[in-house]
């Protein structure tokens, strides 16, 4: 049947096909394949509610598939320098494994407090808060009954857009005032993943939201990120206590192991001999942008083996530079059964500074009543 018809076909119309075949990513079936399987798999019902898997794709046949427990990046295929399709994000094949004790927060959104806040303790007019302690004697993400994972209301605008929407009610996880977040993700043509925030309190509260992707540009399940090229504009950073919790201090990155200013490899210097990545195990630190404007990218990534390049950009004032120093491998539940070994992934949280309730040298996260808590934040792919 299908010789027939293509001899039909006038000549200018079959070149224009061929033409426009060569010029768009390759297929890769598995992956396709991998992403109707998880659909089903998402399917499921947690704390009374629906779960589902979503799937953005644009003109360019980049994709993001999010699940709305957690509102988590579940895979992210975007086109390498041979215009391969390339999952960059670590995560599962299924719901359930986001669930397991000591998952580390792959793709999630993160609230109501990214990061980590000494003590899980605060004060706002005059009252001190405690929350609940999940790292060590710290809260580090909002506590144990953080956002990671609720099952978020969805709502899918149109085949490159999610809303994501959650109520955070008064005294969850210790947190003052009745919270309603809204999420955005949008999938652009130019294959960018931008992540729109906004919130509303009726009671004074802190707010600090971020999303809590692990990247590795070689492809999801490659070993090491320690050979990628980055780049973050920053002139200082904010060092840690043996907790890695902020002494309130901004340390000037020239002449240090934290000086990513001229695009350098991860792993030049992540084993110097200094005390700041003794504390992290390498980088898990936060960066003081120089610029936030939206506009400029803050930190650029380059793989040397798929010519990847993320560009991230933001209104945050803050970068959490972390290097998957804590991830072990010992787990052969990633995606197709992979192992994720120790730094075989990077994130990139935009954010105010961890710990700035307890510093008040540090950008304000406290949101009051009246007030619209907005925030915006991209990750560009190029290469």
């Amino acid at each position: 049947m299908k010789k027939p018809l293509l001899k039909a076909l006038p000549l200018a119309t079959l070149c224009l096909a061929l033409a426009f075949s060569a010029c768009n990513p390759k297929t890769d079936k598995g992956a396709a394949a991998s992403t109707q399987t998880d659909s089903l798999k998402y399917s499921s019902t947690i704390d009374g509610k629906a779960v589902k898997l979503y799937t953005l794709k644009n003109k360019q046949g980049a994709s993001v598939s999010i699940t709305n427990y957690g509102g988590r990046v579940v895979s992210l295929l975007v086109p390498d320098k041979d215009n391969k399709l390339t999952d960059v994000v670590l995560g599962y094949d299924s719901v359930g494994a986001y669930r397991k004790k000591g998952e580390p927060f792959f793709g999630a959104l993160i609230g109501r407090y990214g990061n980590r806040i000494g003590k899980g303790k605060f004060t706002l007019d005059g009252k001190e808060y405690q929350l609940q302690l999940n790292d060590g004697v710290n809260t580090l993400h909002g506590g144990t009954d953080g956002f990671f994972g609720k099952v978020w209301d969805a709502k899918q605008i149109d085949s490159s857009k999610l809303e994501l929407s959650y109520v955070s009610n008064d005294g969850e996880a210790g947190y003052p005032g009745k919270l309603d977040v809204k999420v955005t993700y949008t999938l652009t043509d130019d294959n960018a993943l931008q992540i729109d925030y906004t919130a509303t309190t009726d009671k004074t509260t802190i707010v600090n939201l971020t999303n809590h992707a692990y990247f590795n540009l070689n492809g999801e399940g490659d070993s090491t990120i320690l050979d990628h090229e980055l780049m973050i504009d920053a002139s200082a950073y904010t060092p840690v206590d043996s907790t890695l919790i902020p002494t309130g201090k901004l340390q000037p990155v020239a002449g240090t192991a934290f000086d990513f200013n001229k695009a350098k490899l991860i792993g030049k210097q992540i084993g110097d001999n200094d005390e700041q990545l003794k504390f992290g195990k390498g980088y898990d630190h936060n960066f003081a942008l120089t610029h936030h404007d939206g506009k400029a990218p803050v930190a650029v990534v380059k793989s040397t083996k798929t010519g990847i390049v993320l560009s991230v950009i933001t209104t945050e004032p803050g970068l959490q530079f972390y290097s998957g120093n804590f991830l072990t491998g010992a787990d052969k539940d990633g995606k197709g059964g992979k192992s994720y070994p120790h730094r075989s992934a990077f994130c990139l949280e935009t954010q105010h500074f961890p710990d700035a309730p307890n510093h008040p040298n540090f950008a304000s996260t406290v949101l009051k009543p009246g007030e619209t808590y907005k925030t915006s934040t991209t990750y560009k792919f190029s290469k």
